[in-house]
């Protein structure tokens, strides 16, 4: 696995500090906000991409791009997999994206607009064609399988796993590299979203309260930038080579909502059967899930709505169901919130740590589960449910299994 979040640079502190309950939302840095109603965001600040990158290869690539290469070197090392020639086309890479390289395509603009076209970089298309970032991963690693470029807004990073997941078990692959990755905060998009009304506005002098999922209070999501990249390979050929397992993907779902281009649909139908799916896969039942890591985005309607859902599918079980939203540290990191919360919920199911829900001051009436506010809790779970609902409704849900040697 490997990660860059706005808590750190890697898995290991990521996880750290997001169990201790930190915040990486701050003011935004990267350009003045101060004519924004939201001037918050999960900015990147300590990533250093000389550590991971040539300077030609930094240049000619978008920060989005960055992110996504620096978390598949970390994936690549930890895992401490090598692609030989005998197995090159046994390997895959599925990445994703929602924004893509929104950062280099204002840039040139701006170039356009100040009357130097001649200086407009040649590598524009290149980036503006997002999936190439895909063939980047590929071109790292040495692998020449199966190869998929997916771009579904929120929904994108776990939509990659459940496909990785496919691919292998249907043996069109042993391995895949799949990973999201996004670096939005940008003036267009934060106009964009600030105009729209989606995003949290009345938290700008107190950053790490802002993203609040599940509570009163709660009036938007907060963006964020980074990426993330799991290595997922066939159960016993992971063995036979000693490769670290944290945990199992065992089942994956997948619908839309066929309703709205933003809003949820309020019933959780959808969303209801997007979980029943992943867990018929598992060959489980549902009340063998004892945690759910949940979309939990901090706006009013996701909220609600992911909570009706899980109302639906488990009935009274839901109410002893617990649930995290890693949002509320982290914030909505888009193409790559699946990705990375995936990886938090490997890590939850391997080291027994439910990380908490924070800023769940007073929790919204409607929304009455166990969202594990405030601390981290202490549970050895052997299943779990990983949510993303995006955009345009599409809905991807990942059931992971307690990996037992």
């Amino acid at each position: 696995m490997g990660a860059v979040t706005p808590l750190a640079v890697g898995v290991k502190e990521s996880w750290e500090k997001l169990c201790a309950g930190e915040s990486g939302i701050k003011n935004i840095t990267q350009f003045d906000a101060s004519s924004l109603k939201c001037q918050v965001a999960g900015e990147i600040r300590d990533f250093v991409v000389e550590d991971f990158l040539r300077p030609k290869k930094i240049r000619r690539s978008d920060r989005f791009v960055h992110f996504l290469l620096a978390a598949t070197k970390m994936a690549m090392e930890d895992s401490q997999l090598k692609v030989n020639s005998s197995e090159e086309y046994r390997v895959g890479v599925i990445a994703a994206t929602a924004i893509g390289s929104c950062k280099t395509f204002e840039a040139n603009h701006e170039l356009i607009v100040q009357g130097h076209m001649k200086n407009v970089t040649p590598y524009l298309v290149i980036n503006l064609s997002a999936n190439t970032a895909g063939g980047e991963v590929a071109a790292m690693c040495g692998a020449r399988g199966p190869h998929h470029f997916l771009q579904e807004a929120c929904s994108a990073g776990t939509n990659a796993i459940g496909l990785g997941f496919k691919a292998i078990k249907h043996r069109e692959a042993e391995i895949m590299i799949v990973g999201g990755s996004d670096a939005g905060i940008s003036p267009t998009l934060m106009a964009s979203l600030d105009n729209l009304g989606a995003i949290a506005t009345s938290w700008n002098d107190q950053p790490q309260r802002a993203s609040r999922p599940f509570e009163k209070k709660r009036n938007g999501f907060v963006t964020s930038e980074g990426s993330g990249v799991l290595i997922l390979e066939e159960l016993e050929h992971a063995k036979a080579r000693g490769a670290k397992i944290y945990a199992e993907i065992v089942g994956y779902g997948s619908t839309c909502d066929a309703y709205h281009a933003v809003a949820p649909l309020p019933s959780g139908e959808s969303a209801a059967k997007c979980m029943e799916l992943s867990i018929e896969e598992a060959g489980i039942e549902p009340e063998q899930i004892e945690y759910i890591n949940a979309h939990g985005t901090s706006t009013v309607a996701n909220d609600e709505t992911e909570t009706v859902a899980i109302k639906k599918l488990f009935g009274r079980k839901a109410k002893e169901i617990m649930i995290s939203a890693n949002k509320s540290m982290i914030g909505h990191m888009w193409g790559a919130a699946g990705v990375v919360e995936g990886i938090f919920t490997a890590k939850t199911l391997q080291e027994g740590v439910l990380p908490p829900t924070i800023n769940l001051d007073e929790p919204d009436p409607k929304c009455d589960l166990d969202y594990v506010p405030h601390q981290a809790r202490r549970s050895n779970i052997r299943f779990a449910l990983s949510n993303s609902f995006g955009f345009g409704g599409i809905n991807a849900s990942l059931v992971f299994k307690r990996f037992e040697d």
